[in-house]
């Protein structure tokens, strides 16, 4: 009789608690394991049990042991209960919350919000026809017009979640919707994961070939500058002459890459083209809601752009965010979307809840002194090591990369790591070979924004749409840093050899 109510017990326990049992007993035993074993010297007890932590919230996000906004919440939770960033409660539940007020992640939510608006309206749908109709033959033609529109717009839009999550996504998801790939329908695999990986991959590219393409890159000019003191200073023009190449050749590439990766069950689409035509001959001229939505992405382009601040002067300068705001609000008091729609896009308040998690992990991270003990510990074993300089280039730069699984912010990591990196490989390489080197990690900088996804405030959008898998979001990403690397670690090194850096 006992046996069968543990049996009952057990089976209502399985099929009610949301969450599995094999992997989050093995994501314990991680916690467990690295509770137990001694703590590295220079990090406090607090410092290590948030480390702890951190990666156990990882390996149980990967693992799948609960949804990723509930185990998000699970990190808040702890982070809280146990004081690990504060020596109060109130304290600890302020940090743990303190990421929610972060203008990126607000501008993630928005952007999504907006994008809402091209499905409703009809104009996403019709953007995505000019597509097909144009590229549609097949699948990767499609993809090259996404990477192609990331290209154009990147020199213009210093926000690249903007960029990539609040313009080109809406497109890329309106091409699928178009082709009946839809993760509601388990249909993504028809075109739409595909389409969504290149809509991601571009955007990094895109990020490390113009210094107005991404926010960090101006810390990144300044931090160059420092490490050389002085001596080599990237001007808008300089790099964008150093990094088109390499950059080209990796938009050429990333898309066949990523077909073998995750090929397109749909991949020849003969009849695309002339369905498309037809379908924009029935749909008419623009509506009046989608020359409203259009007018809208138009204001978006010119003020993300930065295009009032360059005819008026800085004061005109508005922050990417309060631009996404206001295109919201347009859209809101116009009546192209209602506040209805506002509150059902559920995908945007579940990227504001994990996202925001992961982001507040990453810097508290570096506030209780993580990041810094970790960067001084490797410049450390790299003096006393005795390599030569090139395998101490190629160590600062791929550590440099690789522990961007530790962040959720591109800022945030280049704040908090890459001018000590700088330091190190200014101080250790030979002067010839310091340039080639600043810009490997220039291209870096941007290059680690494939591997996660929360990696850039781009990824949770694109990520949120579910066109992907977490599993096929690693590995694509795994790849596609190594190859974007080795692009510029031989196409880049043999560019910058033509124009004199070294």
């Amino acid at each position: 009789m006992n046996y069968t109510r543990l049996k009952a017990a057990l089976r209502y326990f399985n099929e009610a608690v949301p969450f599995k049992l094999v992997p989050a007993l093995i994501a314990t035993a991680v916690l467990a394991t690295l509770l137990l074993i001694p703590r590295p010297d220079g990090l406090t007890p607090d410092a290590w049990r948030l480390v702890a932590i951190f990666l156990t919230t990882i390996v149980a996000i990967i693992l799948k042991v609960m949804p990723i906004g509930v185990m998000a919440m699970m990190a808040i939770v702890i982070v809280s209960l146990t004081q690990v960033t504060s020596t109060s409660s109130k304290g600890a539940i302020t940090d743990a919350l303190g990421s929610f007020s972060s203008p990126l992640i607000w501008l993630i939510v928005v952007a999504i919000l907006i994008s809402r608006g091209l499905k409703k309206t009809g104009l996403g749908s019709r953007i995505g026809l000019i597509f097909i109709s144009l590229l549609g033959k097949r699948t990767i033609g499609i993809g090259y017009g996404l990477a192609i529109c990331e290209l154009v717009l990147a020199p213009f839009t210093p926000s690249n979640t903007a960029r990539g999550g609040g313009i080109v996504h809406p497109i890329m998801k309106s091409i699928a919707t178009a082709f009946d790939s839809d993760p509601a329908k388990g249909t993504q695999g028809k075109v739409g994961t595909y389409l969504a990986l290149v809509n991601y991959h571009a955007n990094p590219i895109t990020s490390a070939m113009f210094l107005t393409a991404t926010a960090p890159n101006p810390l990144v000019v300044d931090y160059v500058a420092k490490a050389t003191h002085q001596s080599f200073h990237l001007s808008w023009t300089t790099w964008a002459l150093c990094m088109v190449l390499p950059g080209l050749v990796c938009l050429l590439v990333m898309p066949l890459v990523i077909y073998l990766l995750s090929p397109p069950e749909l991949k020849a689409t003969p009849d695309a083209v002339t369905y498309a035509r037809a379908e924009l001959a029935t749909m008419g001229p623009l509506a009046p809601r989608e020359k409203v939505m259009l007018g809208t992405f138009a204001l978006l382009l010119v003020l993300w752009a930065n295009v009032p601040a360059m005819l008026f002067g800085p004061a005109f300068t508005l922050d990417p965010t309060v631009v996404a705001f206001v295109g919201l609000f347009v859209l809101i008091i116009t009546g192209t979307i209602d506040w209805d729609d506002v509150l059902s896009e559920k995908s945007a308040w579940d990227t504001l809840i994990w996202f925001g998690a992961l982001v507040m992990l990453a810097e508290q991270l570096n506030k209780v002194g993580v990041i810094a003990w970790f960067s001084q510990g490797m410049k450390g074993a790299i003096v006393t090591s005795g390599m030569g300089w090139p395998p101490i280039a190629a160590i600062l730069v791929l550590v440099f990369v690789f522990s961007h699984y530790l962040f959720a912010s591109t800022t945030a990591h280049v704040s908090a790591m890459l001018l000590a990196f700088l330091g190190v490989g200014a101080q250790l390489i030979p002067a010839a070979y310091v340039v080639p080197f600043m810009l490997m990690m220039t291209a870096g900088s941007a290059i680690m924004m494939t591997l996660t996804h929360y990696a850039t405030g781009t990824s949770p959008i694109i990520f949120g749409s579910g066109y992907v898998t977490m599993g096929l979001w690693w590995r694509v990403g795994f790849v596609m840093c190594v190859v974007e690397l080795l692009v510029f670690a031989v196409v880049g090194t043999a560019w910058w050899k033509v124009l004199g850096f070294w």
